[in-house]
Parts: structure tokens; C-alpha cells; sequence
């Protein structure tokens, strides 16, 4: 379905739809995460202080940003459920009133259980088989996976029947991919691709998450920023990279967390092959020899040498290009934070209305293209080609357009699973900050090309602000 294919109602009030997510969840998994940090850079001082003696270092490995996930996850977790209560909405699929018993669900929950252990199955081999997965970061990712398997499978078995005692409906899209296992009756294969889509994206998205953690933590942990402040380019990347890791880590959480009694399970994965293609192009091994650096396909960075070479020797300039990459990186950030624990990318787990999705519905897109043009200045070469600059500009509007395409196929996905997005929709093409004047260019544009007259003035509903 086409993001425009529904115009906004002329007689429906435009009204902000309620956000799935509250803001208070994503800042408590922020809060975890900065006193992880600061636990580890000062380890060295709190081991001598609680006696354990001297010569200890700060704690920067791999595991100490694996433990930040926790120290992530479990604030967000614990303010879903006691001030959120999101346990209790009807979207999490559970009634907790039911209380089956055990005897009663067991039918189910084996058939769900061999489901899920072939699927873990199949993506293992799948990881065994796929080269990029044995080598740099990755082995970290491997490592971590490998270790957790056989307490996964473990515990799969009395959250499964645990779950299924409340479920309202039992049959799942796990429980059909079983079925098809075993050969039952009933199975639904809409609900066995459902099932494969969302694990599709969690093993994907998860390995590779998992697999950038350590290096941005790592240079966090370690650095010292008295020795850095007084040099505007370095401190910024200290900034920046900061940002990063807040990213990174609560992106992570997002993507292995689905629990489903945090209403943060996938309700449904990306259905259409656009959305899978122009995703999956921005990601390795799919992104390798195509975007970025000289030699890719799409490179945007022949000859360059960023926003810290041309601007040196000028202090006053450096502090304000620093700033402004920033606050772009910060926007980047908040749009993560801001989906607490459900960030992934091609799913849907409801609809965020609130941080930066008030003014702009890809407020991380629209933020991390405009840094890439702004840190790289693909137009500013070091051999005073015009041919690169005219070469990297050019690739960098590819890009841009293939993230253009990621947003309009992840709208058509949500437009076509919540009419609350629907709602959402329509209240920015009216309202948004940003994306009400975008959206009145649009519709001018399409009136001057067409031929068309009036049907850019603006939508005659009446427009209310959410109640707060």
C-alpha cells in the first residue's frame, strides 16, 4: 500500500495519536547505561577503595560493553512494567486471568518448543555457513551466541508453557511453523512466513549488533577528555562517538528483547521485498563494495578528507561544525532511545508518536544522511578533481535516496497493519514540524506538474493538539 494512497479525512479531526512507548522508558535504559559507563572508568579507583587492591585498569573489554545491555535493559524493563504497565495492555496477546494449566497448554507449547529450537537450529547452521560471520567483529557476535544457546534452550521451556497459560490465542506463528514440522492439521503458512520474517530480522540485525558493541564502548571507557577538550575536532568525535554507543547499546536491547510480556514482542515483520532490499543494503556483508569509501559502488568519499582538515586553523569555525554534527548525532541517538525497548529495524511493535517522531516521521534517517553530508563535504576533494566532487556528491544522493526508499517502504508496512499510524500519518502531513512544510512542497510540486489546481492548500480538518 502507498503512504499516499489515503489522503486525510476532510471531516475527521487530525488528532496525535497516544505513543505505544512512553519517554520515561527509553531515559531510564539512558540512565543504566551512563552509570554503567561511569562504573567502568572508574573501576581502577573503586577497586582500591573497596579493598581489592591496586594496579586494576578501567573496564573496557568486550564482556564489560556486553554487560552494558543489562544494566540497558533492565531499567527500561522494570519502568514498562511498574509505571507503564504495558503487561497489562490487550497488545501483549496475553489475558492474565486465564491461568491454564500446565497439563492443558502442554500439547501446545511441545509443538512451539520444536519450532523454536529447529528455528535456532536453522539460523545456526545458517551462521556456520556464512564466511563474514568467522571473522573481525563478528567472532566477538559468534562467541557471545554460541555461549548462550544451551541456556536459551533451557529456559525456552517453562516460558513457553508459562506464556501459553495466558495466551488468548495459543496458536502462534511459532506454533504453525511447528505444526508444519510434525505435519499437523491447521497450519496457516501466512503465519509460518510471519514467523520466519521476524526471526529473519533477530538473527540478522542481533549478530551484527552485537558485533559493533565493544570497539565504541570501548574508546568511551578509556578516554580522557581533559586531555582532549581544548582541540574542537576531537572532542566533538568524542561526543559523537558517545552517542553512538547510546545508540548502539539500546538498539541492541531492542533487537533481543522481544519478550512479549513487555508487549515488546514483533507483531509483524516487513512484508515487502523493497523494504528487505533497500534495508538490507545498508547493512553488511550487503553494504561492503557498495556505499561508502573509494573503491565501493556508491562511494562518496574519493579523495575526501572531512570537516576537521578543511576547517583547521579556525578554532570559533571547528567548535560550531562540532556542535552542529552534535546535535545531528544526538537527534540520531534520541530517535533510538526514544523506542525504549522495541527498536529493530523492519518490524512493526506499535507506534511511536512522541521525542523526535513529533516532528519528523524519520527523524534518524533525515539525521544521519545530513551528518554524512556535512562530516564527509563530499564536494570539497583533496586533488582538486571536479570529477570527484561531482562523483561524490552524485553517490551520496543515491544513498540518500536509497534511505528515502527504506522510509517510504517501512510506511506502507505500518500503514497497512494500525490505522493508529494512519492517524499518526496524517497528523504530520498537517502538523509536523518538519514534515507538514515537506509535505505542502510535495503536494505543490505534484499540482504544478500534473496540471492540477487547489489540491495543494491544506487539509480543511480541523487540526487539535493531543491532549497532554
Amino acid at each position: 500500500m502507498s503512504a499516499d494512497s489515503h489522503p486525510a479525512s476532510a471531516t475527521k479531526p487530525l488528532t496525535l495519536p497516544k505513543s505505544d512507548v512512553s519517554s520515561g522508558v527509553g531515559l531510564a535504559g539512558l540512565l543504566g547505561l551512563v552509570v554503567w559507563i561511569l562504573f567502568c572508568r572508574t573501576f581502577p579507583v573503586i577497586a582500591e577503595t573497596a579493598g581489592l587492591g591496586e594496579g586494576y585498569g578501567v573496564l573496557s573489554g568486550p564482556y564489560a560493553a556486553l554487560t552494558a545491555m543489562a544494566f540497558t535493559a533492565g531499567p527500561m524493563a522494570v519502568w514498562s512494567l511498574l509505571v507503564d504497565k504495558v503487561h497489562l495492555r490487550p497488545s501483549t496477546g496475553l489475558d492474565w486471568s486465564l491461568r491454564r494449566s500446565v497439563e492443558e497448554v502442554l500439547p501446545v507449547s511441545t509443538v512451539k518448543i520444536i519450532g523454536l529450537w529447529a528455528t535456532w537450529a536453522i539460523i545456526a547452521a545458517l551462521y556456520c555457513l556464512c564466511r563474514w560471520y568467522w571473522d573481525g567483529n563478528y567472532l566477538f557476535a559468534m562467541e557471545v551466541l554460541a555461549a548462550l544457546i544451551v541456556p536459551m534452550v533451557v529456559l525456552s521451556v517453562p516460558y513457553i508453557i508459562w506464556l501459553d497459560r495466558f495466551m488468548t490465542d495459543q496458536r502462534d506463528s511459532t506454533w504453525h511453523f511447528g505444526a508444519a514440522l510434525l505435519v499437523r492439521e491447521g497450519v496457516d503458512l501466512e503465519q509460518v512466513k510471519k514467523h520466519w520474517r521476524a526471526w529473519i530480522i533477530k538473527a540478522f540485525f542481533g549478530a551484527f549488533m552485537i558485533s559493533i558493541l565493544p570497539p565504541g564502548f570501548a574508546y568511551i571507557v578509556e578516554a580522557n577528555p581533559a586531555a582532549i577538550i581544548a582541540n574542537p575536532f576531537e572532542f566533538g568525535m568524542l561526543l559523537i562517538t558517545l552517542l553512538f554507543v547510546v545508540d548502539v547499546q539500546i538498539g541492541t536491547v531492542g533487537y533481543l528483547f522481544t519478550l512479549r510480556p513487555l508487549d515488546a514482542h514483533i507483531r509483524s515483520g516487513n512484508p515487502f521485498v523493497a523494504g528487505w532490499l533497500a534495508a538490507l543494503l545498508c547493512y553488511p556483508p550487503f553494504v561492503w563494495g557498495i556505499i561508502g569509501n573509494s573503491g565501493q559502488i556508491l562511494s562518496y568519499e574519493g579523495a575526501t578528507a572531512g570537516w576537521g582538515h578543511w576547517m583547521a586553523g579556525q578554532p570559533a569555525l571547528l567548535w560550531v561544525w562540532a556542535a552542529w554534527l552534535i546535535f545531528l548525532t544526538a537527534i540520531y541517538a534520541w530517535a533510538t532511545v526514544v523506542f525504549g525497548i522495541r527498536f529493530s529495524n523492519l518490524t512493526y511493535r506499535g507506534v511511536l508518536t512522541n521525542g523526535p517522531y513529533r516532528f519528523t516521521r524519520h527523524p534518524a534517517y533525515l539525521s544521519k544522511n545530513l551528518f554524512w553530508w556535512c562530516s564527509v563535504l563530499p564536494f570539497l576533494v583533496t586533488n582538486g578533481s571536479a570529477v570527484d566532487a561531482i562523483r561524490n556528491t552524485f553517490f551520496l544522493l543515491v544513498v540518500n535516496a536509497i534511505y528515502y526508499w527504506r522510509a517510504r517502504t517501512e510506511e506502507a508496512h505500518l500503514l497497512a497493519e494500525d490505522e493508529k499510524y494512519r492517524q499518526y500519518y496524517d497528523w504530520m502531513e498537517a502538523n509536523g514540524l518538519i514534515t507538514a512544510p515537506l509535505a505542502r512542497l510535495k503536494r505543490r510540486a505534484i499540482d504544478r506538474f500534473s496540471g492540477r489546481k487547489g489540491s495543494s492548500a491544506e487539509p480543511e480538518a480541523a487540526i487539535q493538539e493531543p491532549a497532554e
